[in-house]
């Protein structure tokens, strides 16, 4: 152990020597200026190139070991492997990238990098990246991220981003995507997300999402969506989509919904819904089941509650409702079951301890058992 140590020792001291010894020529090459190998700071080589410290490089192709940070913002290029104990650092690195500290790309890096601290670049990121604190990159990012901390883009993403905290997209976000906190994009969302907290997506969200509190879309959601506490959409909603407390979409929801407490929609709720309280919307179709009230204007189909189901004024139920107070304020057309029945306009069947049809003539408006009005 004491004799790697004192290798490395004399390693380094002899890197200094060299650098100092050709501080006047630049770089010590060999055979040629511009292949082979080369000692010092170097601006265009390829072979193998050691230096100390970056400065003014330009192209450097083949392996590259740096020992500290460079000493003016880098603006080359480097392509192939860069090692650094402070990392390797570039305006453009493709290839292989390992730092201590960290890889920075001022424009592009496209390859494999490795970062204790992180791998990022100013611009667009793609290939493999991980970095011990967080992965990003301010335009588009396109492969595997995983940060510690987290790992994101400022424009698009594609690929598998994890971060520990969040992992995001300032667009869109297209693949899959885990943060311990939260993940999302402020554009559209495709593929599957998982956030500890939540996932969502400013613009569309296509595939599936799964978050601890919620999952949501500004716009229009299609797949599958769980989230503890809830699940949305600002617009439509189609597929799958479960809420611990409840699930709903601001205009048309379409498929199966479940709702701990309620399920609704802005506009029109079609398919299978399901709540512990309450589920409606101004136009349902489909199958409508909840534990204690029920509603909507326009409602065909099958609509069962424990305790309420109430069709609005000028409303029309087409169809099976059955709960224990069925209050048809505007027409029914099909049948009612219940303990009380109530019909402002029937052309169906009521089956209950009492059932009113107000467009019945008066002897026959309240009926035990049963009423009809067929006509």
């Amino acid at each position: 152990m004491k004799s790697k140590k004192l290798i490395c020792g004399l390693a380094v001291l002899a890197i200094f020597a060299m650098q100092s010894a050709i501080q006047a020529q630049s770089s010590l090459d060999i055979p040629s200026r511009h292949f082979g190998l080369s000692i010092g700071n170097s601006h265009t080589f390829s072979g193998i190139r050691i230096n100390f410290r970056d400065r003014d490089v330009r192209r450097i192709n083949g392996l590259n070991l740096t020992i500290w940070k460079a000493a003016r913002e880098p603006r080359g290029e480097i392509n192939g492997i860069g090692l650094g104990i402070f990392g390797p650092a570039g305006a453009r690195l493709n290839g292989l990238m390992v730092g201590v500290a960290g890889v920075e790309a001022q424009e592009t890096f496209s390859g494999i990098g490795l970062g204790l601290l992180g791998v990022g670049a100013g611009d667009k990121v793609s290939g493999l990246a991980i970095g011990g604190l967080g992965v990003g990159g301010g335009g588009d990012v396109e492969g595997i991220m995983i940060g510690g901390l987290g790992a994101g883009a400022g424009g698009n993403v594609k690929g598998i981003v994890i971060g520990g905290l969040g992992a995001g997209a300032g667009g869109d976000l297209h693949g899959i995507s885990i943060g311990g906190l939260g993940s999302g994009a402020g554009g559209n969302v495709t593929g599957i997300h998982i956030g500890g907290l939540g996932t969502g997506a400013g613009g569309n969200f296509t595939g599936i999402g799964i978050g601890l509190l919620g999952v949501g879309a500004g716009e229009d959601a299609t797949g599958i969506f769980i989230g503890g506490i809830g699940s949305g959409s600002g617009q439509n909603m189609t597929g799958l989509s479960i809420g611990g407390i409840g699930t709903g979409a601001g205009g048309v929801m379409r498929g199966i919904a479940i709702g701990g407490v309620g399920v609704g929609a802005g506009e029109s709720l079609n398919g299978l819904a399901i709540a512990v309280g309450a589920a409606g919307a101004p136009v349902v179709k489909g199958i409508t089941i909840a534990g204690a009230a029920a509603g909507g204007e326009e409602v065909t189909g099958l609509a069962i509650a424990g305790g309420y189901i109430k069709i609005q004024d000028e409303g029309r139920l087409r169809g099976v409702s059955v709960s224990a107070f069925n209050h048809i304020k505007g027409e029914q057309q099909g049948l009612s079951i219940g303990i009380f029945n109530f019909a402002n306009k029937l052309k169906g069947i009521q089956i209950g301890v009492l059932n009113y049809a107000k467009n019945n003539p008066k002897w026959l408006r309240l009926l035990p058992v049963i009423n009809a009005h067929l006509r």
